[in-house]
């Protein structure tokens, strides 16, 4: 790890406030485990979970529910789960992509790379991406539990407070 790398992960806030947002046609509160695992992870890194939400994958719900979380004076990062595949239903890419300031395709790499390294070439059906809107880091993950805990354990636990730290400069 680079010099700058650690001095940034120092100055990085420890705690960080956090809007999850499932996007799904069909779970419920009761029955959105995605959703629930973004939850119980965040809370045990002794992050600040400040808006837990459902909402249809449907960009007429998705893009002003976005746009209203991602406020810099109340959260710092919002994470959304569900939507990123290829089905004619799945429309959270296009909706998120077109609201980005900086879009950060590393994200979405990674988390293709990782999970290829578990499912194999299915893993090019995630379209998970990742940016900046207006100072706030947005995040998005498959709906299935398996990707939701690669991509919190290996990629987003690990470096939000850098992520929201560089958000921010």
């Amino acid at each position: 790890m680079s010099e700058s790398t650690k001095q940034h992960r120092c100055a990085s806030p420890q705690k960080v406030r956090c809007a999850v947002v499932t996007i799904s046609d069909t779970r419920k509160h009761e029955n959105d485990r995605g959703g629930e695992l973004i939850v119980k992870l965040l809370t045990e890194a002794g992050h600040q979970v400040t808006s837990r939400q459902i909402v249809r994958d449907d960009p007429r719900e998705i893009e002003p529910l976005v746009r209203k979380l991602a406020d810099p004076e109340a959260t710092d990062a919002v994470l959304l789960t569900g939507g990123t595949g290829i089905t004619a239903r799945d429309r959270t890419f296009e909706t998120v992509s077109g609201l980005l300031d900086k879009e950060m395709p590393g994200y979405g790499e990674l988390f293709r790379m990782l999970s290829y390294a578990d499912i194999g070439p299915a893993a090019m059906l995630s379209r998970a991406i990742g940016g900046v809107l207006n100072n706030v880091i947005v995040l998005t993950m498959p709906g299935s539990v398996a990707a939701v805990q690669l991509a919190m354990e290996k990629l987003i636990v690990p470096e939000i407070g850098h992520l929201v730290y560089e958000a921010r400069k």
